[in-house]
């Protein structure tokens, strides 16, 4: 398209066939100029991925505009810290309420945006309204000061409380534009921070209207601040804030740690996976299969907890590998704002590139296609069929390396302990899955498998919904957790207050603090403490 579209349209009805105005055009200036940039500054036009029709021409931010978010995010975060907690938690349960209540137009958006299916993006707006409704609840409880044992029983008390950090810094990925933004800011909100995101320039609409809707739930004015760019633009946050959390590639990941690391800040990181689900040979076929459907295709593969590799038991391999190619075979492939299609688009060229270039890699390795392998040009630019692998030499990428997209690999193998081996054999570990009809068989292989998440008879709905668990990946895969109560707890700092008793005395009298023992001289100051750790390990006190 040679000239850039209106910047206040969602798709033009004129060259794009969904036809479809997600928003009106006074809502949509309304969420660009969320944006914090400044006069004159450059735009990027993007473009649905289900037709390449321009979508908006997005502003972008400046390194300068980042350091002015931040500034204006940290004079808002000082009153926002002293808002009673209840006040704060009050927001998020009317948040919860506004995404249920205007869900029509945010799938609508995610979809223009990112091109998944509808029903991927409402699994976007079911996790945002379990998160909000957990850190609702859960917050007081996550946040509330801890007493802990005093160095003299009595005397010394002592009490750990949590305090926000400041300004949370938030680099969001592109494939889950609302979870990965919204999701992240919750927590961060809830215990007092200011929080600075910076989507993806492909999906940034659907994190303004996010912000939108904080606010009308509530939020005051400058809590939230929102910047848009590239990877310098990412780079700029992580140089200003007090915490940052990333979600993105390894490689990336790697450069994120470094930095913070250098400014001494936390950072959370959920990075690569190559994740694998083993079907034992005890599992009823069909129902395996159907799982490992949505394992591998959800999202059009464009999830970080989605399954690549597949190790089947030699025993129902035959009967798997025919229910599971017959049911990839079967997914709906299709462009439209509706549940009419299971499966997407790819979001972006580049993507599409890695998947090609993968199974291509891969074929001139020896592998077959069981299934997909087709670039559906005529769908759209980047549809992509679901695709089986089988017989995949080590030497070929999609071995390894992640392919983010709607590719599996599928192997055979003869026992438990063969399935474990190989699936441990990865720098990755991010999300498991085990298919068996035994529960207490599944809990005790999951037990074997390095991963930060490992789902029995689920892919990643099961683990990834139940917010009290935390989520993170163990080697590659990232440093720290988010959802649970470290989701809060890592963007806070803990403070330990001790309260010596008994120094002024009472009533006037001599004091019985620990400078009465110092008082004593060193050497029988040694000999009396010396004597209470003793009693103290006979009393069993910790």
């Amino acid at each position: 398209m040679a000239h850039d579209p209106d910047p206040t349209r969602l798709i033009d009805p004129e060259t794009d066939p969904l036809a479809t105005y997600v928003l009106e055009p006074d809502d949509v200036r309304t969420l660009l100029d969320r944006v914090v940039t400044s006069p004159g500054a450059q735009s990027r036009t993007t473009h649905a991925p289900y037709t390449g029709a321009p979508i908006a021409a997005i502003p972008l931010s400046t390194p300068d505009d980042v350091a002015r978010a931040v500034a204006d995010a940290r004079r808002a975060q000082r009153t926002w810290e002293r808002t009673p907690l209840r006040e704060r938690t009050a927001v998020l349960l009317r948040l919860h309420d506004l995404v249920l209540a205007r869900q029509s137009d945010v799938l609508d958006l995610i979809q223009v945006e990112n091109g998944k299916s509808r029903q991927s993006a409402y699994e976007e707006v079911a996790d945002i309204a379990i998160i909000a409704r957990h850190y609702a609840h859960r917050a007081g409880a996550y946040l509330a000061p801890r007493r802990v044992r005093g160095l003299l029983p009595v005397l010394t008390r002592v009490d750990v409380r949590r305090r926000p950090l400041g300004v949370v810094g938030i680099v969001a990925p592109w494939n889950y534009p609302l979870t990965l933004t919204l999701g992240d800011a919750l927590p961060a909100l809830a215990a007092g921070n200011a929080v600075v995101v910076r989507p993806d320039p492909q999906t940034s609409l659907t994190a303004l209207w996010a912000a939108e809707q904080l606010e009308e739930a509530g939020l005051p004015p400058g809590v939230l601040q929102v910047v848009v760019g590239d990877g310098d633009i990412g780079s700029a946050v992580v140089d200003h804030v007090d915490q940052v959390t990333f979600t993105g590639s390894t490689a990336t990941g790697r450069l994120v740690a470094a930095r913070a690391g250098e400014r001494l800040i936390p950072a959370t990181l959920e990075l690569g996976g190559k994740n694998p689900l083993y079907v034992a040979e005890d599992v009823d076929v069909e129902v395996a299969a159907e799982g490992a459907v949505r394992a591998c295709f959800s999202n059009t593969g464009q999830l970080c907890m989605s399954i690549e590799r597949l190790y089947v038991h030699e025993e129902v391999a035959d009967a798997f590998t025919e229910a599971f190619v017959r049911r990839a075979r079967a997914l709906r492939l299709g462009a439209g704002l509706d549940y009419a299609s299971d499966m997407g688009s790819l979001t972006s060229a580049a993507q599409l590139a890695r998947v090609i270039e993968h199974v291509e890699d891969a074929l001139t390795h020896g592998a077959r296609v069981l299934a997909g392998g087709v670039h559906r040009t005529d769908l759209g630019p980047l549809f992509y069929e679901p695709t089986i692998l089988a017989d995949v030499a080590p030497q070929a990428r999609v071995f390894r390396d992640e392919t983010f997209g709607p590719v599996v690999s599928l192997y055979r193998v003869a026992s438990d302990d063969e399935a474990v081996a190989a699936m441990n054999d990865s720098e990755f570990g991010l999300n498991a899955s085990v298919w068996t009809r035994s529960t207490r068989r599944g809990a005790e292989i999951a037990r074997r498998v390095r991963s930060g998440t490992v789902n029995v008879n689920e892919a990643y709905v099961a683990g990834w919904g139940s917010t009290g668990a935390p989520q993170g990946g163990q080697g590659q895969s990232g440093l720290g957790h988010r959802h649970g109560p470290e989701g809060i707890w890592q963007t806070t700092a803990q403070q330990t207050v001790a309260v010596q008793r008994g120094v002024h005395g009472v009533l006037g009298g001599p004091g019985i603090g620990l400078h009465r023992l110092f008082d004593l001289g060193a050497e029988q100051w040694t000999e009396v403490y010396t004597d209470l750790l003793r009693a103290m390990k006979a009393l069993r006190q910790p």
